[in-house]
């Protein structure tokens, strides 16, 4: 075999030379170089979206280095919260892993949401003491679950992207798992689903915006959405709201309400936070309007709060309210009857701000009768930084207001001996 035919048919034509093949060996070149910078080109978008990637990840870092903000950092820990006058508070549990929302079964026990385990846990305190005799898993494996509810004898979970139905054991074991609300949106900024058995019977979800402001392609994200207790019959509630964590039925009037975060990026004062009631059908004017009559810069315009439902309280902006929970049991003097909110705190603010659970007062008929107030504050230390983060609150049968903070892994009991 001649070394000129393999492998390379060589037939001089000028300058050209070409393979066995037919193809010029200067073709050969140029496609090899395409394909050179087809894997450069390559390359280089995978690194764009590598570097993509980490900066979204680190976007609040970013937007707190380019605006001056301070995202209060700190050692988590217990404190001993600073209280009104005659109030008391202690450590019911300690040790557990980022808890958020919790509530209390119909037989008394303590159930909490374990985020980051994905768990739900029951803390049982059988001879009332004030601290949990034990932690028992109820149910382990969820989708990020973050709130929960009781309702004829079934516990319901919101989870990042459905609503499960249990039933429990005497042992608090959860057993026959159903999901009743699947394929919730789960991407975006607010990936929390909150759940709420109204008094209507009917089952109440919370889903919050998949940005900071923007024109939502899912008319699921910034509403409350509501099906029958089967999950059935789904269908928008109330919309607008760009991200309502927590809530509540108002015992006095029957009325479900909710708290709402606020936008980001129109100054540390600017929206306030907000706590509403709930109508059907009712519009509460995120992206567009905020807090009943701020017109959005970017998607409002001259009648850009038009038909906005007005909130019934404003708040301290970017304090991030999440928990509510309304007291009306007989240990709290009458002054401290009313509404609590939990505020997770600040993370886009010059000056720190939240870190703590505010009090509402309320009239005989459940209405708001005065300013928002400090009632348990500590978390947020002089210097900006910050032991705990409050997230859920409850009343137990025993009176005492119950806290969970997801920062330290604590659950507090907060109560009056006068």
């Amino acid at each position: 075999m001649s070394c000129l035919t393999d492998p390379l048919t060589y037939r001089f034509s000028g300058e050209q030379f070409m393979d066995k093949t037919g193809q010029s060996a200067s073709g050969t070149t140029q496609g090899r170089r395409k394909r050179r910078w087809s894997m450069i080109l390559l390359d280089l978008l995978a690194m764009l979206l590598v570097i993509a990637g980490l900066l979204y990840s680190q976007r609040t870092t970013l937007y707190a280095l380019f605006t001056g903000s301070h995202l209060p950092s700190g050692t988590a820990g217990t404190i001993s919260p600073k209280l009104p006058q005659g109030f008391h508070s202690e450590i019911f549990y300690s040790g557990l892993s980022a808890p958020r929302m919790i509530a209390f079964s119909p037989q008394g026990t303590l159930f909490v949401a374990e985020r980051s385990t994905g768990s739900i846990i029951a803390l049982p305190d059988p001879q009332h003491t004030g601290k949990a005799a034990q932690k028992v898993v109820v149910a382990s494996g969820l989708n990020d679950p973050t709130s929960l509810d009781f309702y004829q004898g079934a516990l319901y979970v919101g989870e990042a992207s459905q609503v499960s139905r249990f039933t429990l054991d005497a042992d608090l074991k959860a057993t026959n798992k159903q999901v009743i609300v699947p394929d919730l949106p789960t991407t975006g900024n607010h990936v929390t689903r909150t759940v709420l058995i109204g008094p209507d019977g009917n089952l109440y979800i919370s889903i919050g915006s998949s940005c900071n402001v923007c024109n939502e392609q899912d008319q699921r994200r910034a509403s409350v959405q509501v099906y029958h207790i089967d999950g059935s019959g789904g269908r928008l509630y109330a919309k607008g709201l760009r991200n309502a964590v927590g809530m509540a039925i108002n015992p006095w009037n029957k009325q479900i309400w909710v708290t709402n975060n606020g936008r980001d990026l129109m100054g540390d004062d600017t929206p306030p936070e907000t706590v509403y009631e709930l109508r059907d059908g009712g519009d509460y004017g995120w992206p567009r309007c905020h807090a009943g009559t701020i017109v959005d810069p970017q998607f409002g315009g001259s009648d850009g709060c038009k038909g906005v439902i007005a909130p019934l309280v404003k708040m301290q902006a970017h304090s991030a309210p999440l928990g509510l929970a309304f007291y009306n049991a007989s240990q709290f003097p009458q002054q401290y009857r009313g509404l609590y909110v939990a505020f997770h705190g600040s993370w886009n603010r010059n000056t720190p701000t939240g870190y703590k659970v505010v009090f509402v007062p309320l009239n005989e008929q459940g209405q708001v009768s005065g300013p928002v107030q400090d009632f348990a504050t500590g978390w947020l230390q002089s210097n900006g930084d910050a032991s705990g983060r409050p997230v859920g609150l409850a009343v137990g049968p025993d009176g005492a207001l119950y806290l969970s903070d997801d920062k330290a892994g604590e659950i507090y009991r907060i109560s009056y001996s006068g």
